[in-house]
């Protein structure tokens, strides 16, 4: 028996009475403030953002050489292990725990405070939602470096971009941080322009300038090997995107089914206009041009899926075409060696569909206010304040990885691939069965085993 504050004796059926009584109250009132519709829709968003990650690694492995595929299809999904565990140990917190302006506090940390309870979906499903995103966000990074850098020092970059370029950038634009007040204005931003694309894509473009061309760059032709994966993988992301956009409104309901009709027909558009510049400029529509068309106007409408009409998002699709086309074009003939142009697709992509939204956004299609000359300088200064904070954080970030480890893998493994050398595996087997690493069986193995005194290779 146990006394109570006033002096009463309770015998122990009825505590545990009490006790049962309490937690169906606090049972009913959290059932009460979750919406079961928004919950299901947000589960299922979620699935669909992380099976993106297995599009990317199909779409960025199928462009390159076979002897790097794996490489290139690991770094896709080393993501979902590292900036998972990232994101719920400090991302998650950085992000939306409350704090200042500039980045959020650190309540949340290692998911203090976090549980079933939330308005609207549980908190724990919030989590993981975003954490989907920022896992895609810096998987999107490694398209700018394959073929090159050394796989443990992508490792340790991905750890520290994910909490210290990505998470502040969340902040600010869904975190109650600095885009909430920009001109007087606040930055749209629906579902990560600046946050993922921008961010990613700068970041790409500032590493790949480091690491430097890949060792054949200009001198071979770097043909695709596998475009059929490529085409895949675009589907893949097309099909993950709805998720992605359509998850964003928080909500089973209208702002929801704009999005999602939006993510159908703005990608739709860039295709077509993408097929037609492709056939003007050879003569001839190719896969890889179509799977990238694909890709560019799904993040062109990606910072204005919910804020515009179908048509205005038709408009987003037709007018990214041209300037992403182009940008493809002339880094084909440049010294730059963004390997499978993030910057192009991604930055390029979505630096347009975040000035677009800010002349196209719609009171009557879910925005809170309607485009105009002054969100449109608005959405302008987040895009210039995300570009040069991702510049700046990716310049500190290689800096302390190059103390560490060096960025990129030895010449001789390069020109291997890195498959075998790095991994222990290849992608196509020239013998019986993978390889762990029986030389007779491998040509790849025995040029390991011959050249491994051979392989420390220089810093970066």
């Amino acid at each position: 028996m146990i006394r109570c504050c006033a002096n009463k004796v309770l015998s122990a059926p009825a505590i545990l009475g009490s006790l049962l009584l309490a937690s169906t109250a606090i049972a009913q009132e959290t059932a009460q403030s979750i919406d079961p519709a928004a919950t299901a829709w947000l589960l299922m968003s979620t699935a669909l953002v992380v099976f993106m990650v297995v599009g990317l690694a199909l779409f960025y492995g199928g462009l390159v050489r076979r002897k790097n595929v794996l490489n290139t299809m690991m770094m896709s999904f080393i993501c979902l292990g590292v900036v998972a565990l990232t994101w719920v140990s400090f991302g998650y917190s950085l992000a939306y725990a409350e704090g200042g302006r500039i980045i959020g506090g650190v309540d949340n940390f290692f998911l203090r405070g976090i549980d079933g309870s939330g308005e609207g979906i549980p908190g724990v499903l919030d989590v993981a939602f975003q954490g989907a995103f920022a896992i895609i966000a810096t998987a999107l990074v490694s398209g700018a470096v394959v073929e090159r850098m050394r796989f443990s020092a992508y490792m340790i970059f991905i750890a520290l971009w994910s909490v210290l370029i990505y998470a502040p950038l969340a902040h600010w634009a869904w975190g109650g941080g600095l885009f909430d007040d920009l001109l007087g204005r606040s930055a749209i931003d629906f579902a990560g322009g600046t946050v993922v694309h921008i961010n990613a894509a700068v970041s790409a473009l500032v590493l790949a300038l480091i690491l430097g061309k890949r060792r054949d760059y200009g001198l071979k032709a770097m043909l695709p090997h596998q475009i059929p994966f490529a085409l895949i993988g675009a589907g893949i992301l097309w099909f993950g995107w709805f998720g992605f956009n359509g998850g964003s409104a928080y909500a089973a309901d209208s702002v929801a089914g704009v999005a999602f009709l939006n993510t159908l027909v703005a990608p739709a558009a860039t295709l077509v206009v993408w097929a037609m510049l492709d056939m003007w400029r050879t003569g001839k529509v190719t896969a890889v041009g179509l799977a990238t068309a694909i890709v560019v106007g799904l993040v062109a409408i990606t910072p204005g899926a919910g804020v515009m009409s179908p048509m205005a998002a038709i408009v987003v699709g037709f007018v990214a075409a041209f300037p992403c086309y182009m940008t493809i074009s002339w880094r084909a003939r440049s010294s730059v060696d963004d390997s499978l142009d993030v910057f192009a697709a991604h930055g390029v992509g979505g630096i347009t569909g975040a000035l677009l939204t800010g002349v196209l956004a719609s009171t009557a299609w879910g925005a809170s206010v309607n485009g105009s000359w002054g969100q449109l300088a608005t959405q302008a200064l987040a895009v210039l304040i995300s570009i040069a904070f991702s510049a700046v954080g990716t310049l500190v970030i290689v800096g302390a990885v190059r103390t560490l480890v060096p960025l990129r893998a030895p010449e001789t493994q390069e020109a291997m691939g890195l498959d075998v050398p790095i991994h222990g595996e290849e992608g196509y087997t020239d013998g019986e069965g993978a390889l762990l690493i029986p030389v007779v069986s491998s040509s790849k193995a025995a040029a390991v085993a011959g050249n491994r005194t051979r392989t420390l290779g220089g810093r970066v």
